[in-house]
C-alpha cells in the first residue's frame, strides 16, 4: 500500500467521488490520504490472531415483545374516538393531501 499519493492519485479519487478540487485541495488531501494509510497500515500490523471476529461490538439481543395473537379493539369503539369518521363505511376519514 503506498504511503504517499501523487497529484495524480488524489485526481483519480476525485474522479471516483465526482469531486472538482483545486490544486490547492489536491496537496491537502494527498497528504490527509496519506495519513489514513499510514494508520491502516499500523492497524493492519497489528497481532489480531488471539481475537474473536465480531460483527458488532455490543451484545444484541431482540426487545420486541412475543408475537402473540389476541383480541384487538373493536371497530365502533375505535371509530368512537376518531374526531370524523364515517361510520357506514367503518372508515376513518382524513383531509385530503394529493390533488
Amino acid at each position: 500500500m503506498p504511503v504517499e499519493f501523487t497529484k495524480t492519485d488524489v485526481e483519480r479519487v476525485a474522479s471516483l467521488a465526482r469531486l472538482a478540487l483545486s490544486d490547492e485541495e489536491k496537496a491537502v488531501f494527498g497528504g490527509q490520504l496519506a495519513e489514513v494509510l499510514r494508520y491502516a497500515e499500523q492497524v493492519r500490523a497489528l497481532d489480531t490472531s488471539g481475537v474473536a471476529a465480531t460483527a458488532h461490538l455490543l451484545t444484541l439481543e431482540t426487545v420486541d415483545r412475543a408475537d402473540d395473537e389476541r383480541s384487538s379493539l373493536p371497530q365502533a369503539e375505535a371509530l368512537a374516538n376518531a374526531p370524523d369518521a364515517w361510520l357506514p363505511a367503518g372508515l376513518f376519514k382524513v383531509p385530503r393531501v394529493l390533488g
